[in-house]
């Protein structure tokens, strides 16, 4: 019995992000006007005093970082390694004002270079997730916990999601873990 063979559709690129923004020479002209705007905005002028003067080898490391992360060449792993975001950034005091000032730079920067909104809206979505993931305090100045692990909790529990737990009142403690599984004799 012959069966009629399926069309062939190749896959669509992981990330089509890279193609859509214009490859490497529009992720340059973004980088550009984001720092552009962080050297002119005065509610980043907090952000813009975590950097160094000369910006040249920021602005290196954030192209190749965003090439990669929007689906192009994998040259920033391939020379610093996994991107670990927040650990690179957990020298700088970042709470929700810093984030909230990059987040201005950045929309002004996409404001600027992205001329189709829906791919604006994309990555502008995109860009919030790592910007608030990599605050590392809380409003007040508290360490805020890694928002990727739990806290004190046994390796073979799942417990609660820490954020929606705290926020629920819930603490989530070792005693509290349930126990790891056993294999059944039978």
């Amino acid at each position: 019995m012959n069966t009629p063979a399926l069309p062939v559709r190749p896959a669509p690129p992981a990330n089509p992000h890279w193609a859509r923004v214009g490859g490497r020479a529009a992720v340059v002209r973004l980088v550009d006007a984001f720092y552009r705007a962080m050297d002119s905005r005065p509610d980043a002028a907090t952000i813009r005093a975590m950097h160094a003067p000369d910006l040249s080898h920021t602005k290196a490391v954030l192209v190749q970082y965003l090439c990669e992360w929007m689906g192009g060449p994998k040259d920033y792993s391939g020379q610093r390694g996994s991107p670990m975001l927040r650990r690179r950034h957990q020298p700088f005091a970042i709470d929700s004002a810093a984030r909230d000032a990059w987040m201005a730079c950045m929309r002004q920067a996409l404001a600027e270079c992205i001329d189709d909104e829906g791919l604006r809206a994309e990555l502008d979505a995109a860009f919030w997730k790592i910007a608030d993931f990599i605050r590392n305090t809380e409003d007040g100045g508290a360490t805020r916990p890694h928002p990727g692990r739990p806290m004190e909790v046994a390796p073979h529990a799942t417990p609660a999601t820490h954020a929606s737990a705290a926020a629920a009142g819930v603490s989530v403690s070792p005693a509290a873990t349930v126990p790891p599984p056993t294999r059944s004799s039978t």
